[in-house]
């Protein structure tokens, strides 16, 4: 049974689609969906394209947008969700606060039905299911084993302290068409936090051909199920009493 918590970690939720090229690329598509969500996406602007790298500076591990191509972006009133259309792309972005996955799993289905319907795509090129966790703490140090069970460990001829670090480690899952790619680092702390933690669980799609445009859902639970268990199995009893858990 899922855990929930008061206090989730969660900073960011997407779900990115790639497809399979089509030539030329239909320019009225971005419009096209727009006239569908307008209602519940009142906000629209046009950005080159984004996506979030984990990049080790001095300081500690720092979230950087990487470009690509043009992309709309729509966005409901309150900025906490956004749909991003792009040549052969469809991704869905929650913001904090993070309800649950059932609610971002039927906005994500919701607008892949909208694109489908206007774009006509062939077939997946990739998928990815992302969970962006920002762990903060007030004391200026701390243990890791205390709060997770992923962490890079230390030899004990090296000095046990020390400051930013990152770490990270790819899984296989689904024999093969899956892949997890699992990091955890320091981050520049955010308002009065002393320690800031990023724990990022991307799940993507290897083997597109293994995935039809009808079985994204099922891909979508499996993808889900896999992030919800490595998050858990990453942290600790201690962490969980720090996110506020409660019953599911």
């Amino acid at each position: 049974m899922p855990r929930l918590y008061q206090k989730a970690p969660i900073v960011e939720a997407l779900c990115e689609f790639q497809f399979i090229p089509t030539e030329p690329w239909d320019l009225t598509v971005p419009g096209l969906v727009y006239e569908r969500i307008c209602k519940t996406f009142p906000q629209k602007r046009r950005r080159v394209g984004i996506g979030i790298e984990l990049k080790q500076t001095a300081e500690g591990v720092e979230q950087r947008v990487q470009q690509g191509p043009d992309r709309m972006q729509f966005l409901n009133q309150d900025n906490t969700l956004l749909v991003q259309v792009g040549p052969d792309l469809l991704a869905v972005n929650k913001l904090k606060p993070y309800e649950t996955w059932l609610t971002f799993r039927a906005a994500i289905l919701e607008h892949l039905s909208i694109y489908r319907d206007v774009a006509k795509p062939k077939a997946f090129k990739r998928i990815g299911l992302r969970y962006i966790n920002r762990i903060e703490f007030d004391a200026p140090s701390l243990r890791l084993e205390d709060y997770f069970e992923f962490y890079p460990r230390v030899p004990e001829d090296i000095p046990q302290i020390h400051t930013s670090f990152l770490s990270r480690i790819e899984v296989p899952y689904g024999g093969g068409r899956d892949l997890m790619l699992l990091t955890i680092g320091s981050a520049v702390p955010e308002g009065k936090a002393a320690v800031s933690i990023l724990l990022d669980l991307d799940y993507g799609l290897c083997k597109p051909q293994d995935v039809t445009l009808d079985s994204a859902q099922e891909w979508l639970e499996s993808a889900h199920t896999a992030v919800e268990n490595v998050f858990e199995a990453s942290i600790t009893q201690k962490s969980r009493e720090l996110f506020g858990e409660g019953a599911a």
